[in-house]
């Protein structure tokens, strides 16, 4: 994988002249509030917040209350923002990192405003698509949109074409990516993707270092694109933890993906997430690594650990999750949406939209800080002393360049994938088209 200043030079010199752009604005208006405390008295004080709404709620709005003053500071004019969410916004995963994404903007940049609508899917809203949801975040004011699922990927097509005018970010996707397969070339149109491959090789190696058994258990959402590499990054990090840091034979490792088919539990239409992780446990499968949304892997992890079992799991996208089971928990590889979309919103807001593909590294001086890195890995109690000290190594060992898709590799059928010290392209990596040699499961869809 190539290294984030390699990939993205263009886009970070786009950042740093974007950011120096949001510390002018923050300098003026300190300066227009202290012109009005000059003028009129006592400075105003006020404090933003979001309102908590229900799982149910289609929109939230930001409120402003104002202390009881005779004169009151300049306010920067109102920017609203939407958001289309694929399950509820509080859903412990994917969806709720991105909401707090959204908030953390609401939170730093003064006049910002997010609307929403979530659960985005055909068995919550049927008769709907994503371009229609996002019609109603226009109405409600909404000057840019994000699409925030791989499964939105032609809704945020299609808007982006009615809506010239209005900026769009889609986040995963390739549809901005030049050297991409499905490059639409629609100026107002951007993807995001942290290079969560690497959040997913810690959590392999936290896995292995861990199992008992050496049978790890990989629950799925669905199969595409993203699905597939994620899968063999969990992987690619599980066999290297168990053949260089265990130095143990690879043919004892067995490593099995099972999925569900979407992204989180639709009754009578998915496989019971639930069930999936049980199922694992009852075969012997002593950590469970999920690939959903949700978190179910990990609380059925927490009710067999409470039993006296020793089994452990690691959930996924959102770093609150571990609070589930903490006593079952390794860790969690999660994505931290806020500093890239308040760096977005801002160009939006200021006329300095320009379309971009963002295949984002973490912040390799600290991947856990979050005003700088969009993906992050947080140990769980659950890891050992020992196995803790072993991530941490391997995580700056990734740092210095350890690159684990190189070859020889091959794919689930025994196609030629990568030869001897070949470096996969980053084109090889997002469409991987198979599971890799040594991974159970099944690589394509019915």
């Amino acid at each position: 994988m190539k290294r984030p200043d390699r990939c993205f030079a263009t886009h970070e010199q786009r950042r740093f002249s974007r950011m120096l752009m949001i510390c002018a604005l923050a300098f003026l208006l300190v300066a227009l509030a202290g012109v009005a405390a000059a003028c009129g008295g006592a400075e105003e004080e006020s404090t933003t917040t979001t309102a908590a709404p229900t799982s149910t709620s289609t929109s939230v709005a930001t409120s402003t209350t104002a202390g009881a003053t005779t004169s009151t500071s300049a306010q920067p004019e109102e920017f609203v923002f939407g958001m289309l969410l694929v399950g509820p916004y509080n859903d412990h995963g994917w969806s709720q990192a991105n909401w707090d994404g959204g908030t953390y903007v609401e939170s730093k940049l003064p006049g910002s405003k997010m609307v929403y609508v979530d659960k985005v899917n055909t068995a919550d809203r049927p008769g709907t698509t994503p371009e229609q949801l996002a019609e109603e975040l226009v109405n409600q004011g909404a000057k840019m949109v994000f699409f925030t699922s791989d499964d939105m990927k032609d809704g945020a097509v299609a808007f982006a074409k009615a809506h010239p005018g209005i900026p769009v970010v889609h986040t995963s996707g390739d549809t901005a990516w030049q050297e991409g397969k499905d490059f639409a070339n629609l100026p107002n149109l951007s993807n995001v993707m942290g290079k969560m491959e690497y959040g997913k090789m810690i959590a392999g190696v936290a896995a292995a270092l861990t199992s008992k058994t050496g049978k790890i258990g990989y629950l799925g959402p669905l199969i595409n694109d993203e699905t597939r590499r994620l899968a063999a990054s969990v992987y690619l990090g599980a066999r290297y933890a168990w053949t260089e840091i265990l130095k143990k034979d690879p043919a004892q490792l067995k490593f099995s993906v099972n999925w569900i088919g979407f992204w989180f539990n639709i009754p009578g239409v998915t496989s019971d997430p639930t069930q999936v992780a049980d199922n694992f446990f009852n075969q012997g499968y002593d950590v469970v690594i999920s690939g959903i949304d949700t978190t179910e892997a990990l609380v059925e992890a927490g009710k067999l650990a409470a039993a006296g079992k020793e089994v452990w799991a690691i959930p996924y996208d959102f770093a609150g999750a571990l609070d589930e089971a903490p006593e079952a928990a390794l860790g969690v590889p999660y994505f931290n949406w806020g500093p890239s979309y308040l760096e977005y919103v801002a160009a939006a807001r200021e006329g300095q939209w320009s379309s971009f593909f963002e295949w984002a590294a973490p912040d390799w001086s600290d991947i856990n800080n979050a005003e700088t890195s969009i993906v992050g890995f947080k140990k769980g109690e659950a890891l050992s002393t020992e196995a803790a000290a072993s991530v941490d190594e391997f995580i700056q060992a990734l740092a210095g360049g350890l690159n684990l898709w190189t070859g020889p590799l091959n794919l689930q059928d025994g196609t030629a994938y990568l030869n001897e010290g070949e470096v996969a392209t980053d084109q090889q990596i997002w469409y991987l088209p198979q599971l890799l040699e040594g991974m159970e499961g099944q690589s394509v869809p019915d």
